[in-house]
C-alpha cells in the first residue's frame, strides 16, 4: 500500500498548497544531528529536499539531470574596477593586512554567493514545474496532470510532455477553465448536488432533443418520398406568429428572474431585509407566471412583464420611498441611483456568474490558504488574465540570494549538493 502524499507523523514539505502541507511548513525545522556520520547528514539532506524539489521524477532521471556547475551572476562595482587593477587581493598576505571582520557589521554569508543552494536549478526548467510556479496550478503533479491531457501550450503549440525542458523566451500557456478549477475553492456539498441534477437534465434534454430532430428527419423523408418531391417551405401562420412572441417574453421574464437573483446575492452591496423579502416575492411570481406563460394571452404577459419591471425598481429603494411618500406610486425613472447599481451589479454578475455545471465554486473563490504560497520566481513573466507566463531565463544565483525557491535552509541543500556529486 502506497503512504500517505500529505502526512503529519513523518513531515515531508510537498510542492502543493495543501492546508497539511502549510501546517507541516510551519512546524518544520531542519535540525542537523551531531551524532550522525557525514554520510548520514547527506542522505537526510537529500531524503528531505527530494520530497519537495521534483518527487514526481524517479531518481535515476534526476541523476541525470543534475549539473554541479551553477548559473551565477556577480554585480561589478565600476568604482572598485576603476581604482583598482586586483593587486591588492594579494598585497600583505601573511604580513598584518588582513582585516579582522566587525561582528556589529552584517552577517558574513550575507553577500556570498549560495553556489550550492542551486543544486535543484534544472527541475525549474521543466514544464510541470513552471506551471505550478506561474500559480495556474495547486500542486506539480496536477500540472503535470493539465500537460498530459493537452491542456497546455507551448509557443502555440499543444505539448504532451510534462519533462518539456524550457528554454529561455518560451511561453505556455494552461486553459483557463483549469486555472480556474486548480485555483478556485471547491464547490459545497449543496453545490454538488444541485450540479449533478442541472447536469442530469441537460443530459435528457440534448437526448430528447436529438431524439426529436432525428424523428423529425424521418418524417421529412418519408412525406418526400410519398409524394415525390421536396418538403414545402413552412408559410408563417399566426399561430407561429403568436409562438416566437410569447418565446420572447419568456426569455424577457427569465431575464428579469436573473436580475433579481442577481440583486439578492450581490455581495459589495447587501440588500435589506425588506428589500430581500421583495425580491423573494417578486422571483416566486415570476416562476408562477413561466408555468402558466401558454394559458395567457400576449397583452396580459406584456402587462404583468411591466408590472414586474415596476416592482423589480421598487425594491430597491422601497423603505426610503415608503417613509417618504406612503402613498405614491414609484416609478424606476425617478431612482437614477438603481439603474446604475443594477447595471454594476448585472456586471459583476456577467464577469464571475453563478453557474453550477463548473467544477469549481461560483461566483469564483481563490483556494483556501492560496495566499502563504502565492509568489512568482523572478526568472517567470506572469499575466493571469490570459494565463500565460514566459520562461525569461534561467535561475540564477546572486550575492545572498538563490532564484531557486526552497523551504529548506542553505546546510541542508548544501550536503544534498554533495550528496549527487559523483565523489561521495
Amino acid at each position: 500500500m502506497r503512504s500517505r502524499f500529505h502526512q503529519l507523523k513523518k513531515v515531508k514539505i510537498r510542492q502543493t498548497w495543501n492546508k497539511i502541507n502549510l501546517y507541516n511548513l510551519a512546524r518544520y525545522k531542519a535540525r542537523v544531528d551531531g551524532g550522525s556520520t557525514f554520510f548520514q547528514l547527506k542522505w537526510k539532506a537529500k531524503s528531505a529536499s527530494r520530497a519537495y524539489h521534483g518527487e514526481q521524477i524517479r531518481e535515476g532521471q534526476w541523476t541525470r539531470m543534475f549539473r554541479p556547475r551553477a548559473r551565477a551572476v556577480i554585480p561589478m562595482d565600476h568604482r572598485y574596477l576603476a581604482e583598482n587593477d586586483g593587486s591588492e587581493l594579494a598585497a600583505g598576505r601573511g604580513s598584518g593586512r588582513d582585516k579582522l571582520r566587525d561582528p556589529n557589521q552584517s552577517p558574513f554569508n550575507k553577500y556570498q554567493i549560495p553556489y550550492m543552494s542551486m543544486v535543484y536549478a534544472p527541475i525549474e526548467r521543466r514544464l510541470d514545474t513552471a506551471i505550478f510556479r506561474a500559480l495556474f496550478a495547486s500542486s506539480t503533479r496536477q500540472a503535470r496532470q493539465f500537460v498530459v491531457h493537452g491542456k497546455v501550450k507551448v509557443n502555440g503549440k499543444k505539448m504532451p510532455y510534462p519533462g518539456y525542458l524550457l528554454n529561455p523566451g518560451d511561453m505556455f500557456q494552461v486553459d483557463i477553465e483549469r486555472v480556474l478549477f486548480a485555483t478556485g475553492a471547491p464547490k459545497t456539498k449543496d453545490q454538488i448536488k444541485s450540479g449533478r441534477g442541472l447536469r442530469r437534465s441537460l443530459r435528457a434534454m440534448n437526448d430528447q432533443k436529438a431524439k426529436n430532430a432525428a424523428a423529425k428527419r424521418e418524417k421529412e423523408k418519408e412525406a418526400a418520398a410519398a409524394e415525390g418531391r421536396e418538403t414545402p417551405t413552412p408559410v408563417e401562420t399566426p399561430e407561429s406568429k403568436e409562438k416566437d412572441e410569447k418565446d420572447r417574453l419568456r426569455m424577457e421574464f427569465r431575464t428579469l428572474q436573473e436580475h433579481a437573483n442577481v440583486l439578492l446575492t450581490d455581495s459589495k452591496n447587501a440588500p435589506s431585509g425588506k428589500r430581500k423579502i421583495a425580491l423573494r416575492k417578486l422571483k416566486r411570481e415570476i416562476r408562477a407566471t413561466l408555468s402558466q406563460i401558454n394559458r395567457k394571452s400576449i397583452a396580459d404577459l406584456t402587462s404583468t412583464l411591466n408590472s414586474y419591471t415596476t416592482k423589480l425598481a421598487q425594491s430597491e429603494d422601497l423603505e426610503i420611498f415608503a417613509l417618504g411618500a406612503p402613498s405614491k406610486a414609484i416609478n424606476a425613472e425617478e431612482m437614477p441611483d438603481y439603474q446604475h447599481k443594477l447595471k454594476l451589479a448585472i456586471q459583476r454578475a456577467r464577469e464571475n456568474p453563478i453557474d453550477e455545471s463548473k467544477p469549481y465554486m461560483t461566483p469564483w473563490q481563490p483556494r483556501p490558504y492560496m495566499s502563504a504560497f502565492a509568489f512568482i520566481p523572478r526568472y517567470l513573466e506572469v499575466n493571469q488574465k490570459i494565463c500565460s507566463a514566459v520562461y525569461l531565463r534561467h535561475p540564477v544565483a546572486r550575492p545572498g540570494l538563490s532564484e531557486v525557491p526552497s523551504p529548506f535552509p542553505m546546510d541542508m541543500l548544501q550536503l544534498a549538493h554533495n550528496w549527487y556529486l559523483r565523489r561521495r
